[in-house]
């Protein structure tokens, strides 16, 4: 019994002890912040879950999102056995162990068993072939949790078996409702540039965020006990009164609650936050969009550094990256856009700090790209005709004529189809008459654009079709 005590006792003193994400890990599918896309009510995974009916599944996405935390809450509700091992250090032995075990409790009681397998894309081939048989058997429902693209890094038999679930990084707003959640749970209360500063360096990471909010928390506590101490020992010397007006203050340090301030929360995540305002945020990017246009890629490289630096939002930088690559290069260099829509996945991929690489790989390419903005003028053009052009009734050979009576209505009669010429085009007209002789994109000298510019010149506007 004293055994007992001491392990209770032990075991309570090392959960005050576990660092502030394991405290605070959620025990019900409510608690678990982001994820709504699987855990929202009747989404198929929560629907899977509560009727406790889920079959194998691969957890697949960054690390901190809730791979290990939905796992353990799925043991938490199940009727089944729950196991679990960790790639890094399982063996085939272990494996081979929990399958057996997983027999007997079959046979014995009637009860399934859940294996949470985490990295398992750490797992060789023959540890993954291991596992098949039981899987393919409904012997065992895996949960296996991998930060790397499992359609490279898990076995096609093993995957094929599975039903795949791709977790996202965590938004801004769940960032802030978890560093909420810690400052709760350490008694604390923060700045809101604090918070923004915590939430904006942790990159979609859960985990991160608590424990560099734990950690603010720890060096706001140290800075307001070695305030109350120094304001303490200034009383002293000058007398009771002084003593009494600091503890007024609030100098107390049994009573003051830690507040977090944005240096707190620099140090914690050990980057300092370059401060800006609203303002200085849209001259910042607006300063980076034109270094990019004007084709200078040392700018748009310090301008990006300034941004990362400052703990801007890298998903806001791609996205203006994405959207210059149609108003600024279009086809003058069609690749651009594949370039920057790139770099966007890369950071949800990889995350800071690896993917300011290839953010910096998207600003070099696009600032040395041709430049031609007549896509966005030719859009431009067309939407002003959308606009302001008559009824812009479809022409009746473009219209439907799938449809059971649509013959009767003249839909597509005389409708020539290209195929059927062997140039693979025909003259025809594709637009309502009263915007039928509107040219809208006109390419320019630049890039790929001087190319079709020269045939579009050579051939003639009608035979290509872009009037």
């Amino acid at each position: 019994m004293s055994d007992g005590l001491f392990e209770a006792a032990g075991a309570e003193r090392l959960a005050r002890q576990a660092p502030l994400a394991a405290r605070l890990r959620p025990q019900t599918l409510d608690e678990i912040v982001g994820q709504e896309h699987l855990l929202a009510p009747r989404r198929p995974l929560r629907e899977l879950v509560e009727a406790d009916r889920l079959s194998s599944v691969i957890l697949w996405g960054p690390p901190g999102t809730g791979k290990t935390t939905l796992a353990r809450v799925v043991a938490a509700t199940t009727a089944k056995t729950f196991c679990e091992l960790s790639a890094v250090s399982a063996t085939v032995k272990d494996v081979r162990e929990i399958i057996a075990g997983a027999k007997q409790r079959l046979g014995e009681y009637g009860t399934g068993t859940i294996l949470f397998l985490d990295e398992v894309h750490r797992f060789n081939k023959a540890q993954q072939d291991a596992l098949l048989p039981a899987v393919e058997d409904g012997l065992i429902v895996l949960i296996g949790a991998t930060t790397e693209n499992p359609h490279f890094e898990v076995n096609p038999p093993l995957l094929s078996r599975s039903t795949l679930f791709r977790l996202e990084a965590l938004d801004d707003a769940a960032l802030r409702t978890l560093i909420g959640r810690g400052l709760d749970a350490e008694g604390a209360t923060a700045d809101d540039d604090a918070i923004d500063h915590i939430a904006a360096r942790s990159s979609g990471d859960g985990r991160h965020a608590l424990t560099s909010t734990e950690v603010a928390v720890a060096l706001a506590t140290r800075r307001s006990s070695a305030g109350e101490a120094s304001a303490a020992t200034a009383a002293g010397r000058t007398g009771n009164t002084n003593r009494a007006n600091v503890e007024s203050r609030g100098g107390n340090a049994e009573t003051a609650a830690p507040h977090v301030t944005l240096a707190d929360a620099e140090h914690a995540v050990d980057a300092k936050a370059v401060r800006y305002g609203a303002d200085g945020h849209y001259d910042i990017i607006s300063a980076f969009i034109k270094s990019l246009r004007g084709s200078d890629p040392d700018a748009g490289l310090y301008w990006l550094a300034r941004m990362l630096d400052a703990g801007e939002d890298p998903r806001f930088i791609a996205r203006r990256m994405i959207i210059l690559a149609s108003e600024d290069i279009g086809m003058a260099d069609s690749t651009a856009l594949l370039v920057a829509e790139a770099a966007a996945r890369a950071i949800e991929y990889v995350g800071l700090p690896e993917a300011q690489l290839n953010l910096a790989h998207a600003v070099v390419r696009l600032a040395t790209a041709p430049k031609s903005n007549r896509v966005t003028v030719a859009i431009g053009r067309a939407m002003a005709d959308a606009r302001a052009a008559g009824t812009g009734e479809v022409p009746t050979h473009l219209r439907d004529a799938h449809y059971r009576g649509a013959a009767s209505l003249g839909h597509g009669e005389g409708y020539q189809y290209p195929h059927d010429d062997p140039s693979g085009w025909v003259p025809q007209q594709y637009r309502p008459d009263e915007v039928a002789g509107n040219v809208y994109w006109e390419p320019s000298d630049h890039g790929r654009e001087r190319d079709l510019r020269t045939a579009r010149e050579t051939d003639g506007d009608e035979q290509h079709g872009t009037h």
